[in-house]
Order: C-alpha cells, then sequence, then structure tokens
C-alpha cells in the first residue's frame, strides 16, 4: 500500500528544525516550521482517520502501512512525531521502536494498540513513548495527547537552546579572557587569588593552578609589596570605581628577571551565597578586587632608552648640553646654599677640524670618543663633564676650595690629551684651549658662566692654544668690541663705507708702475680708517667675506676702467682671495662675468693665493685655479715661506708669481747682511721660471739687496703707500 504524505502550510514551530552548531559562540534561533508527523497503522481506514483528525493542525503528515515504510521514511527524514500501531503485519511497533533508539531518532512517540494487556503497555514506555493510547481512542483525547506531546518537544528544544547559549557564552568569554594580552585576576577579600587568566602562564611561568588561593604577594617583587598592600587595601570597604599602580612581578622565565606591569584595580562586592551552596549564606556580603595587569615593561624600557638618549650625546655617552645646564644649575643653587665656589670649563679641542677633515669623520669620531674618556679620567666622582657638539667640552667642578683647583683639573686634561691617540694605523696628536669661569665671581647665573668660559676659551686660542685661562673682565670688553665690529660690518656694506686702496709695485730697473696690490679699507665713521687685519678676520668667522668679496670684484673692476682709460701701459692687479671664497666653487664664474660686463682684459687681473688654500683642500684648489688661467688670470702666491711651505706645491699648482713676504725683507739691514731664505726663494723662482715680487721695501738698502739677487718688481713704503683710486689715477696719468 503506497503512502502518502500531505504537507500543510503555515504549520507550528518544530524542533527537529533546529540545528545545533558544535562550535562557535552564535546560537541559532528556533525555525518557525510546521511539524514533521509520521503516521504508522496497517489499517487503511485507521491512516485515514488519523489524517482526517490531523490535517487541520497545520502539520506535514507521513503515512506508513507496515513496519517497513516505517523505518525507510525514519532512515531518510527526522520526525517530531510517530504515531504508532503496535501490531503489524511484517515488524512489530516494539522493534521499529528499538530501531529508532538505535539510530537516535529523536521524535516523540505516541503508540496506540487494541491489546488489553499491560505487557504492550509497559513494552512501549520503556522503549521511550510518550503515551500509550488503547484503541479506540477518542478523536479528542488524540488530539490533546499529540498537543501534549509536541508541546513537550518544544520546551524540551527551547531548554536545549538556552543551555547552549549559555555554554556557549561561557566559552566565548572565557576564551576572550584567556586570549586578552594582560594578565585578569580576581581577590578575594583577603588578597587571595579566586581567579586567574591562562595569561599569568606566559608572562611570568606562575600555573593558574598554583596561584588559586595564594596571596597576592607571591607575585609582587619585594621592595613593591608595601606599595601593592597600600593600593590593594586602599579601596577595602569603599567603593571606589577603580585605582592605578605600577608594580614589579616575579617571572620564572629568566633568573632574575623582573617585569613591570600597571594594574587596573576595581573593588567588587558579592554576596557569600555566590560562592556558597548554604541558604543562611546570603545575609554576608563580602568586599573583592578584580584587577587587569598589563606589561609595560618594554615601553618601560623604550621610555627609558628614549630619555637617556634625550639627555646625552650619543656618540661620547655624555651629559649633552640639555643635562649639564640642568647639571651646572643645581651646582649653582647648592654652591649659593653653602656660600661656596665653582668652576665651569669650556674644553675645545685644538687641530680636531684638521685631523677630521684629512683621517676623515669616522676617525674624527673616534678620537671625540677616546678624548672624552681620557677627560672624564681626570674628574673627581662629583664633578660632571658634558659634550656640548663637535669638539666643544663643559666640564663643571663644585665644591671647589680655591682657584688652585680648577688649575689641577686643567693640567690633567692637557696633560692627558698631550698623549698621542693612536687611530687607522697611526699617532694623531692634539691639544686643547682651556677656558675657566669661577662662580660667583666670574657669573652668578649659569648663562653668565657659560658665556664667560666660552669668552676665556677663545682668549687662550687667541694667545696660541693648548692651554688654560681664567676669565677676566677686560676679555668681556675685548669681546663685546668684537661683536660690535661685527654689527658695525654688515652695515658698512649698505652705508658705503668701504673703499679700496691701492699699493702700487715698480720695476726698479725702469722705475715704472707695473702693476698694483688691492687693498681694502674700512672708512669706520668712529674709529676712522680700519686696515683688511683690523676687520677681515672678522669677516671670515661670521661668513660676511663672501658678500664683502662680491663687492670688492665689482670695485675693482670699475677702478680698471678709470685706469685704461687713463692711457699708457695696462696695469696688472692684483688681489687677495680668501679660502673660503674659493672653496664656494663660484668665484670663477664671478669673476668672469664682472670680466665680461665691464670689458676687461683678463690678463690684468692676478689672484693672490695663501699656501694654506694649497694644504686645506688642494684638489678642489688646482681645479679652481687651473681654470682661472685658462681664462687668462694669473696666479700669485702670497707670503711664500712663512706657511706650510712645500716645493710640490709649486709644481701642482698653475703659480706665476712668487711674492717675498715683509718678514724676510725686513731682516736686509746692509749691503752684507745675510738672507738665506731670501736667497733661496729667488733661486726657485729663477728656476721654475715665475715672476718674483718683494713686499714691504722701505729702504734703499733693502732695494739694492734685491735687485743684486735677482728679484726687479717690488712694493712698499720706498715706492708708495696705499693710494687711494683718486690718487692711483693721478700717479698713472703722470706716468
Amino acid at each position: 500500500m503506497r503512502a502518502e504524505v500531505d504537507v500543510i502550510a503555515g504549520g507550528e514551530w518544530t524542533p527537529s528544525a533546529v540545528s545545533f552548531a558544535s562550535h562557535g559562540w552564535s546560537a541559532p534561533a528556533p525555525a518557525q516550521l510546521p511539524a514533521q508527523v509520521l503516521l504508522v497503522d496497517d489499517e487503511p481506514r485507521m491512516l485515514s482517520s488519523l489524517g482526517e483528525l490531523l490535517k487541520d493542525r497545520g502539520f506535514v503528515l507521513t503515512s506508513a502501512a507496515n513496519g517497513g515504510e516505517a523505518i525507510r521514511y525514519l532512515g531518510q527524514q527526522p520526525f517530531d512525531l510517530v504515531i504508532l500501531d503496535l501490531r503489524l503485519p511484517d515488524i512489530s511497533g516494539h522493534d521499529i521502536m528499538d530501531f529508532m533508539n538505535s539510530q537516535q531518532a529523536d521524535a516523540n512517540i505516541i503508540v496506540t494498540s487494541g491489546d488489553r494487556g499491560i505487557d504492550a503497555a509497559i513494552g512501549a514506555l520503556k522503549r521511550g513513548a510518550y503515551d500509550y493510547l488503547r484503541k479506540p481512542y477518542s478523536p479528542e483525547e488524540l488530539r490533546k495527547t499529540v498537543d501534549n506531546a509536541l508541546k513537550q518537544r518544544r520546551l524540551q528544544a527551547e531548554n536545549r537552546h538556552i543551555a547552549w547559549q549559555l555554554e556557549s557564552s561561557e566559552r566565548k568569554y572565557r576564551y576572550l579572557v584567556d586570549s586578552s594580552p594582560d594578565i585578569i585576576y580576581t581577590l578575594d577579600h583577603e588578597g587571595r587569588f579566586t581567579f586567574v587568566n591562562d595569561r599569568v602562564q606566559q608572562l611570568l611561568g606562575f600555573s593558574r593552578e598554583e596561584l588559586i588561593g595564594e596571596h597576592y604577594s607571591v607575585l609582587i617583587q619585594e621592595d613593591d609589596v608595601l606599595r601593592a598592600n597600600y593600593v590593594f587595601n586602599e579601596g577595602r570597604g569603599d567603593y571606589r570605581l577603580s585605582r592605578n599602580v605600577e608594580l614589579r612581578l616575579k617571572s620564572r622565565h629568566a633568573k632574575g628577571e623582573v617585569r613591570t606591569f600597571t594594574h587596573e584595580l576595581m573593588t567588587i562586592s558579592f554576596n557569600a551565597s555566590d560562592t556558597s551552596q548554604e541558604p543562611d549564606s546570603t545575609q554576608q556580603e563580602l568586599f573583592g578586587t578584580y584587577g587587569v595587569a598589563r606589561d609595560i615593561t618594554d615601553r618601560k624600557r623604550a621610555d627609558e632608552l628614549i630619555t637617556y638618549q634625550a639627555y646625552h650625546d650619543i656618540l661620547t655617552d655624555l651629559p649633552n648640553r640639555v643635562l649639564f645646564k640642568d647639571r651646572l644649575g643645581l651646582a649653582v643653587l647648592q654652591a649659593k646654599r653653602n656660600d661656596a665656589s665653582l668652576a665651569l670649563m669650556f674644553i675645545d679641542l685644538d687641530r680636531f677640524k684638521l685631523v677630521n677633515d684629512t683621517l676623515g669623520h669616522v676617525i674624527g669620531d673616534k678620537l671625540l670618543q677616546q678624548a672624552a674618556i681620557r677627560l672624564k679620567a681626570c674628574l673627581r666622582s662629583g664633578d660632571t663633564l658634558a659634550r656640548l657638539g663637535g669638539d666643544e667640552f663643559t666640564a663643571v667642578l663644585p665644591e671647589l676650595s680655591d682657584r688652585q683647583d680648577a688649575v689641577l683639573i686643567a693640567e690633567k686634561f692637557l696633560e692627558c690629551l698631550r698623549q698621542p691617540f693612536q687611530l687607522a694605523g697611526q699617532s694623531v696628536h692634539i691639544s686643547a684651549s682651556i677656558g675657566i669661569a669661577i662662580y660667583p665671581g666670574d657669573g652668578e647665573s649659569t648663562d653668565e658662566l657659560i658665556r664667560n668660559s666660552d669668552i676665556a676659551m677663545y682668549h687662550m686660542k687667541a694667545e696660541g692654544k693648548n692651554g688654560h685661562s681664567f676669565f677676566d673682565r677686560s676679555m668681556l670688553d675685548a669681546s663685546c668690541q668684537k661683536i660690535e665690529l661685527e654689527h658695525s660690518l654688515r652695515l658698512a656694506l649698505e652705508r658705503g663705507e668701504l673703499e679700496m686702496y691701492y699699493q702700487p709695485q715698480v720695476d726698479v730697473r725702469t722705475q715704472k708702475i707695473v702693476g698694483a696690490e688691492a687693498l681694502m679699507r674700512w672708512n669706520h665713521p668712529e674709529r676712522g680708517f680700519l686696515g683688511a687685519g683690523d676687520f677681515l678676520p672678522f669677516a671670515e668667522e661670521n661668513g660676511l667675506i663672501i658678500p664683502i668679496t662680491d663687492w670688492m670684484l665689482e670695485a675693482i673692476c670699475l677702478d680698471l676702467l678709470d685706469w685704461n682709460a687713463a692711457g699708457g701701459e695696462p696695469v696688472r692687479l692684483s688681489l687677495n682671495l680668501s679660502p673660503q671664497y674659493l672653496d664656494r666653487g663660484d668665484f670663477f664664474d664671478k669673476l668672469k662675468n664682472a670680466l665680461t660686463l665691464h670689458h676687461i682684459n683678463a690678463s690684468q687681473i692676478e689672484v693672490e693665493v695663501t699656501e694654506n688654500i694649497c694644504i686645506h683642500n688642494p684638489q678642489t684648489a688646482i681645479e679652481q685655479l687651473n681654470k682661472l688661467c685658462q681664462l687668462g688670470v694669473s696666479v700669485a702666491i702670497d707670503d711664500f715661506g712663512t706657511g706650510y711651505s712645500s716645493l710640490s706645491y709649486l709644481h701642482r699648482f698653475p703659480i706665476h708669481t712668487i711674492k717675498i713676504d715683509r718678514s724676510f725683507v725686513m731682516k736686509i739691514q746692509n749691503d752684507n747682511s745675510q738672507c738665506p731664505v731670501v736667497l733661496a726663494i729667488i733661486s726657485i723662482a729663477k728656476g721654475l721660471s715665475l715672476n718674483l715680487v718683494a713686499e714691504g721695501v722701505e729702504t734703499q738698502v733693502q732695494e739694492r739687496y734685491l735687485e743684486r739677487s735677482g728679484c726687479n718688481t717690488m712694493q712698499g713704503y720706498l715706492y708708495h703707500k696705499p693710494l687711494s683710486q683718486k690718487k692711483m689715477l693721478a700717479l698713472l696719468r703722470v706716468a
């Protein structure tokens, strides 16, 4: 007999439609689907009657006429309810129930049977039947039994769903707590652990099991226990929202390792019934602590490193300018409180720039590191050595008995630096210039002491370096004059106070003017006429030499135009060139543009350079001078023999003229004078076919000696003093 399946739309909720996941955190909501009902009976009229009774109830009905069909349907799909006749022609209802139990079929079973015996009913109930109806039964009895069976099933499904949600929620929050990067814990009112997450094992090496029931102090570093006791007990009985404390905790991961945690604490209250099964325990209210401990060890170390680097020089590991000023300020306050003295030393390494430029910055850094170690070894325990930058160091010497204490330290500094430094496989020698200011005589504030020790240091450099000098008020006056001079010099260009003067160069054989050296003068509104030596060194120190030389190029070109217009043979003009200006690299272009603009022949220009240019940056100097020679400009070595003379320079550099310095000329006192240096320079010039010019010739004896020795071109007071442009023009017109 063929089974019939009726699907009724809009049916009631059925638990068989609910699918519970074995993992995850979100519980699905019960589905609103019609109940699946299987009708099993071998009597067609009974099946039809059952269908009629249930068809308007919103169920999906499936009919089976024998046991085999029932088992087949049960194997194909789940059912919510099975209405089962015990007496079937092929398989008994008990066997079908045994099959359902073996397959763990989740369905309520209502057994119907005409058997009056008690054994059949007992057998059905033992096999899990929801109810047992004896035939004949009333329609109302069947409907009520069906409704009750499905209602029970619905309630059971809802209970399972709620239990699953609770279990899933607990699992989720347990996962979140154990996966937290922080240690999460709770303490009872006596400070014992009642809960701690697994993070404590990973961070500190303590298991959860060995901490539960233990006092929090087992984890606290001994030095922090008192602070921990205060903070953990601070909110006891007081419902403060939260407290924060930074504590160091013990760790088993490395012997002696201490890790720093910031703890956020919250006081919690609960009834004893939360942890006790005794009904009468609800009367007692307990207090505990909920805490979150975050590991900030790496952050603390990073902060400490950043703080250290902010106050220390990375290269030498000495205090930097910021920390030095702080230490000096504290030393001044202490000295003022104790009515004591202190010394501030400003130390500048001599010849460091030469080492840095010739051996490179890497070697220069190593020199600074070794110098710092030596200087620090000379100090007392309470002294401070700092590096301000470059090759400048400072030393604060508090609790000074007298000035002699500062002298002893300064001499130790100088002595330790005199010993050679072994760098790059060679011995390097340096010295230091040290300026000393004493509190309170040389200044009562930190700024005054720093300024005055700096002034004393520069005074020592001007006196020849490699020594120490105490500050004196006269130095401040000289320094103020320098500052005033620098300011006035900046205004001199704007006000037109600079002038060009010219000292003629004479051919002693013909007494004709063959050239002139350009000399700058400053018509100072208060101090009168100043020579180049009075202000050009300041210009080189403060970067003013560049605009001043630019002005000079324009001035001499305009003056040369007037010279050429005066008639006669063209006169060669010599101009002194600062090493800074040559290093800029654009001197060639500036000179070329000026000569082109004013239509002046380049052969009328001779550039005078010193020997220091040759050794400062020889390759650059050679390139610049070669370009000038290609333009037609000649090159002269000024003050030859007074610097780091080397005959190789005369071969490597494009030199046309050698100028004999006036310091050698002054030694010629009579016709029988022995001046081997002068004779050697003249001999070198002749051997290399170079022009010769003697400077500073003031007597006829000097003139005769030089001319007899082979030098014919001279300049000096014997012929002419430096002349203004107006007088130079008048002299050229007469000639």
